[in-house]
């Protein structure tokens, strides 16, 4: 042997410390460099939550504040470049965005660019469980499934931490705990005295949650700077199993404002009731139309293109029982044999739906109707303008005329029925084959880091903002999800399972410590 065990004679509280010595002794190579990862990974996964915690009490919301994302870039800047990293800031309209390499590339290895986003969804305080969402806060399920609050240093104690804690915050999960994350999986090879089997790039995108307005023209004036060979994207949340999970596609999407409009300003319901149009039931009948009753979608050519692979989507180990009753309903529509097939069509979802004002109490015909709308699409469907006009061409085959604004009275004294629809741009869906090189890596990866069979899944009813990369770079994209599926983003009290945010130092070591072929 070329170590030995060293204990001191006389404390029986050494013996369990001593055997294990001799074990790792004896095991094979193999054997001993997994316990030095195990150990390397898990240090530098507990020696990295109180930055996390630094990093939550940052303010983000972009639609609120382009100054807080500013002092998260020049935060995020700088812990890069604390841990290595050779960072600085990409300008970015009014919200700088970060962009980070791991010096000394080496030209026989592939380069993988990690994107993840710095910004947060809205906050309204009165909703959160806490006085400020901005201040994290640490706690532990009670048995009655209450949340019980425990002081925040019980954290950083010595000693692994509770897996089953949370930690309660805005952008706790979504999605500020992966890029620290990534920052101690390096920080773990680094303790190794290794260097990463990949060259490492990283963007943090600062408006994601706004739909990345920027980030397309930041690939185009940086493109040279973000060429790869692959993009990982660290966002969304894992299968509700936990199990290692790789997504390999998403749904695009737009959102549409649907208004209809009745007489030139509000009405007495007793005077024109019976007499006036009320657009507020107008709008119903044409939503109405919209869907049957088993959630399909009626309007002409919207499910076109679509051919799900029900094999592969069968295989996601789904439990339909469960998500019922986690998102407690009786019966799920029937758009798709299950869950994973609704997930591959596309969709029409009424968001809000506004006339008059509902606590009032005055009785009138409300002037117009409106509803907010949107439309999710699929990589076999055409794109979001797309079912936009489908949209448009059912409405007006219900008789309506389309005006871009508030009708003119020419308008309102020709057309009996007026309506108008507002879309924004939207983004398209990407899906990378399940087969392709980059699933392959991280499928091996993960297998070796995790010792389990990832999850795969190849399209997550969300969006993300691919295309700007996967147009702008060329370069295969991959989703790896790190966060607990019920970690409440976008909503109140967002959470982050401490065990997930270790185990996710460990999937993103695996990841650097693999060849990208």
């Amino acid at each position: 042997m070329n170590a030995t065990c060293h204990t001191a004679p006389h404390k029986p509280h050494r013996v369990l410390g001593t055997l294990l010595c001799l074990v790792l002794l004896a095991s094979p190579a193999s054997a001993r460099q997994a316990a030095t990862n195990d150990d390397a990974i898990a240090q530098a996964a507990r020696a990295s939550l109180p930055q996390w915690l630094e990093f939550l009490r940052l303010p983000n919301v972009a639609a609120r504040s382009s100054a807080e994302i500013a002092r998260n870039a020049e935060w995020a800047r700088d812990a890069f470049a604390g841990h290595g990293f050779q960072a600085q800031l990409l300008a970015a309209d009014d919200a700088p965005m970060v962009f980070a390499q791991w010096p000394h590339p080496a030209p026989q290895r592939k380069t993988v660019l990690f994107y993840a986003h710095m910004d947060g969804q809205a906050v309204f305080p009165q909703q959160w469980s806490q006085r400020d969402p901005f201040t994290p806060v640490l706690k532990q399920r009670d048995a009655d499934g209450g949340w019980r609050e425990l002081p925040l240093q019980r954290l950083l104690q010595a000693g692994a931490p509770d897996p089953e804690w949370r930690v309660f915050a805005r952008s706790a999960a979504d999605d500020k705990a992966p890029i620290v994350m990534l920052l101690a999986a390096m920080d773990s090879l680094r303790a190794q005295g290794r260097e990463p089997a990949i060259n490492v790039k990283v963007i943090l995108d600062s408006r994601e949650e706004s739909g990345s307005p920027s980030l397309a023209q930041v690939v185009a004036r940086n493109r040279a700077l973000l060429q790869a060979d692959a993009v990982v994207m660290l966002d969304g949340p894992m299968h509700r199993s936990n199990r290692p999970t790789l997504v390999f596609g998403h749904r695009g999407g737009t959102g549409l404002l649907l208004t209809v409009y009745g007489a030139r300003e509000e009405l007495h319901s007793g005077h024109y009731g019976n007499y006036a149009p009320n657009p507020a039931f107008a709008l119903a009948r044409l939503l109405a139309g919209m869907k049957d009753a088993q959630g399909r979608v009626l309007i002409p050519g919207f499910y076109d293109g679509v051919a799900p692979d029900r094999a592969v989507l069968a295989a996601v180990p789904d439990d339909a029982g469960e998500i019922r009753g986690r998102i407690g309903i009786a019966a799920a529509e029937q758009v798709g044999a299950n869950y994973q097939e609704a997930m591959n069509y596309p969709t029409l979802n009424i968001n809000a739906m506004s006339a008059g004002a509902i606590d009032s109490r005055r009785t009138v015909i409300p002037a117009s109707a409106a509803a907010s709308l949107d439309l999710r699409t699929v990589p076999g469907t055409p794109p979001p303008q797309r079912q936009v006009e489908l949209v448009r061409a059912y409405v007006q085959a219900q008789g309506y005329h389309l005006v871009e604004g508030e009708p003119t009275p020419e308008q309102r004294a020709r057309y009996p029925l007026l309506a108008s629809i507002h879309a924004g741009a939207g983004g398209e869906a990407l899906q990378t084959p399940l087969d392709a090189p980059i699933g392959q890596w991280a499928q091996a990866a993960v297998r070796a880091g995790s010792g389990q069979e990832p999850v795969r899944i190849p399209l997550m009813g969300g969006g993300v903002p691919s295309q700007p990369l996967a147009e702008g770079l060329g370069a295969p994209i991959l989703l790896v999800p790190l966060v607990n599926a019920d970690n409440n983003q976008h909503v109140a009290d967002e959470n982050m399972r401490i065990g997930n945010y270790l185990e996710g130092v460990r999937t993103l070591h695996a990841l650097l410590s693999q060849p990208l072929p």
